[in-house]
């Protein structure tokens, strides 16, 4: 059996929103298995923390808005001529702005579809290029459960269904190129987002998860791994779901 600690050896992974607690422990996850880490996040000082912790310097830290197509081009240009190549790329960077459809704003709207979805298309075209060239990579996505839609999440729940659609339309169109584009959508995960929950709101979401409980960052992080990995090397434009048998909030 091969070393686990060396599945990703000799890779090079870009991960969006690094600096975040989710895309902390993926990128936490890959640097374990082997990989090079590129720590891609907008708040500076959260992807420095991220880059300390895996023991890297800030040559890794790029913290390029990702809703801009100039600014993406020229974070994977220079990753490139540092690394000449990026084999992952996971697209986690996201936020939410919650109302109900009367009090959501445009702004609201906007904000939550351009970081969540363009800047993840954005992200793939930058890398896809490469990846042709290369006639080998994984795309990972980051979606949610509330890809099936909830209440006050109306932008956040468009953005995310656009992901999963995202995901089978390019799993489709890179397939002969040998990058394989696959999804992972998060249930009810113990984040430091998720704690500032209501009380009632949190136990609502356990007894919606049939395994009654709420899941780790390690969960999410450990299905990016198996869609970087070789370990999936046949499989694409899949939807995992990370939620405990959640099928919808």
């Amino acid at each position: 059996m091969n070393n686990i600690a060396q599945y990703l050896a000799g890779k090079v992974a870009l991960v969006t929103g690094a600096g975040g607690d989710l895309g902390r422990g993926i990128a936490v996850r890959l640097h374990a298995s082997g990989a090079r880490v590129m720590i891609a996040d907008y708040n500076r000082d959260r992807a420095l923390q991220t880059a300390d912790l895996l023991g890297e310097d800030e040559s890794v830290v790029f913290d390029a808005d990702i809703t801009d197509s100039n600014a993406v081009q020229e974070m994977v240009g220079d990753i490139a001529d540092r690394h000449g190549q990026i084999d992952v790329l996971v697209n986690n960077a996201g936020d939410i702005r919650d109302a109900l459809l009367q009090d959501m704003t445009e702004v609201d709207w906007d904000y939550v579809i351009d970081l969540n979805l363009k800047g993840a298309f954005l992200c793939a075209r930058a890398v896809a290029a490469m990846m042709i060239e290369n006639k080998s990579g994984r795309i990972i996505n980051i979606s949610s459960m509330a890809y099936q839609g909830n209440i006050g999440q109306v932008n956040y729940a468009s953005a995310k269904a656009g992901i999963v659609g995202m995901t089978k339309a390019l799993g489709l169109e890179l397939a002969r190129h040998g990058i394989a584009v696959n999804c992972v959508a998060p249930g009810l995960i113990n984040t430091p987002k998720a704690a500032m929950l209501p009380d009632k709101t949190k136990e609502r979401l356990v007894k919606l998860t049939p395994m009654r409980r709420m899941g780790n960052i390690e969960d999410i992080a450990n299905a990016v791994h198996f869609f970087s990995s070789d370990q999936s090397s046949y499989v694409t434009r899949q939807v995992m779901h990370v939620s405990g048998g959640m099928e919808g909030f």
